[in-house]
């Protein structure tokens, strides 16, 4: 049992109209989008954001702000943190792809609020962070099966 105290039913219901909200259709192919992205540097992030009325701003719009209002919600103490952290991993994939370029897209793009809720979910406890880590070393695996995929 985590040291967060006892969800409720309110927190419960909450979690599953996120849920219900990842499963637009539309939500579906910005998240799909999302998953496929894999930004290189903090420039392939900035030229995206800055690639305004282009689908891929919209869904990469979509998506992250998506995370930043359920993040708003466990920071601002409307939804159970410990019950986020156990069923929204996906924050973290989202999360973990934006982290290493963070500080220089902030500086970029003139917002240094860029992703700060999801940053102060991700890593906020230590189970937090180690969950981002992960997240993370999957990202690298997934990237390195992906380049060997690509070779002759």
């Amino acid at each position: 049992m985590s040291d967060f105290g006892k969800a409720t039913h309110a927190d419960a219901e909450l979690i599953l109209k996120l849920y219900d909200f990842r499963r637009e259709p539309v939500m579906r192919e910005a998240r799909s989008f999302i998953a496929s992205f894999n930004p290189q540097s903090a420039d392939d992030i900035v030229n995206l954001i800055h690639s305004f009325g282009s689908q891929e701003n919209a869904w990469f719009r979509q998506v992250t702000t998506f995370w930043e209002m359920a993040a708003a919600l466990v920071t601002n103490g409307a939804l159970h943190e410990g019950l986020f952290l156990d069923t929204c991993g996906e924050l973290f994939f989202v999360f973990a792809k934006f982290q290493p370029f963070l500080a220089e897209v902030r500086e970029k793009i003139g917002n240094p609020q860029f992703l700060s809720r999801s940053e102060q979910i991700a890593t906020h406890t230590e189970a937090a962070q180690h969950k981002l880590q992960s997240m993370v070393a999957r990202q690298k695996a997934m990237a390195e099966r992906r380049a060997q995929a690509a070779r002759p």
